[in-house]
């Protein structure tokens, strides 16, 4: 006879039917955080881009080498970026949910 385990999903939300009310101000506060974790990343790859690129000019034997991790450097700090952005949007979003939730009311003059 095979050993094998059965694995029953065991989750504690028993009841899925039954929502909680979403907290907008929690919510709008993990993107914040990572929309601050993106630009640290975008921050950080476009100086270890930077550094790889100043390598390369240093040691021409390896400048190959170095321009490669330059450019992957590159597509992290770009893919970073867009993190960012797209956590900002998120955290945008969530504020706009909540001012909805609580009724304040948006007059737009133009």
């Amino acid at each position: 006879m095979a050993d094998h385990h059965q694995h029953h999903d065991h989750h504690h939300n028993h009841n899925k039917d039954e929502e909680k009310p979403v907290d907008y101000k929690k919510e709008e506060k993990h993107d914040k955080h990572r929309e601050h974790l993106g630009e640290l990343g975008a921050v950080a790859a476009g100086a270890y881009a930077l550094h790889e690129k100043h390598k390369a000019k240093k040691d021409p034997e390896h400048a190959h080498k170095h321009k490669i991790e330059e450019e992957i450097a590159a597509a992290v700090a770009v893919g970073a970026g867009g993190y960012a952005f797209h956590e900002h949007h998120k955290k945008k979003e969530a504020k706009k949910e909540e001012e909805k939730a609580h009724g304040k009311k948006h007059h737009h003059l133009f």
